[in-house]
């Protein structure tokens, strides 16, 4: 009886703990958001298990680029992860094929900002985004850190975009993991 009692308790808790689940994207370390076809790109909140309460915005100016005055006052508002409810959607209007989509976590409690893409953009020069193409059909996952310098389980604030992929990897890079399967499969066949 005391096994049936002490079992039936923790599927009750782990039932619990999954009624709270939101989707975490769980590859895509530093990827950028593209848009797929030119049209218009759908944002939806999944959720989110942070402490800090955070901004999502979308980048209206060229991040890095010439021209680019470092103004962040005219990007998009999107969600607060605290304030925003689950599965809330923001039309983000219509974008041409191929454009990089720039999203901006502002942390209100640090102050700090982090960026979609490249571990450069980043205060601390760390990956604060994961993008996670195809989670579900035709949407791409994108989950955000919020802490300076870790602990990196991208649970801070997770929303999905409809008409987007991850960048394509540049031919090197495809080149270098292709001469990696072709060393694996050599090395296999020596065995």
């Amino acid at each position: 009886m005391k096994k049936l009692l002490i079992a039936t308790a923790l599927f009750a808790a782990s039932s619990l703990q999954n009624a709270f689940a939101f989707p975490i994207a769980d590859t895509g370390d530093g990827l950028k958001v593209i848009v797929g076809e030119t049209g218009s790109v759908v944002a939806t909140y999944l959720g989110n298990s942070a402490d800090y309460s955070n901004d999502l915005y979308l980048m209206l100016d060229d991040f890095g680029n010439p021209g680019d005055d470092g103004d962040l006052s005219n990007d998009m508002f999107i969600f607060n992860n605290h304030t925003s409810p689950v599965n809330s959607t923001v039309d983000l209007g219509i974008f041409n094929a191929g454009a990089e989509l720039i999203f901006r976590l502002f942390v209100n409690d640090t102050g700090f900002n982090y960026f979609t893409g490249p571990e450069d953009r980043n205060p601390d020069n760390r990956f604060h985004a994961r993008v996670e193409q195809d989670w579900q059909p035709d949407e791409t996952l994108v989950s955000f850190e919020d802490l300076y310098g870790g602990p990196f389980d991208f649970n801070d604030l997770s929303f999905a975009f409809t008409n987007t992929r991850t960048e394509v990897p540049a031919p090197a890079t495809l080149a270098l993991v292709g001469l990696g399967l072709l060393g694996f499969a050599g090395a296999r066949r020596r065995k």
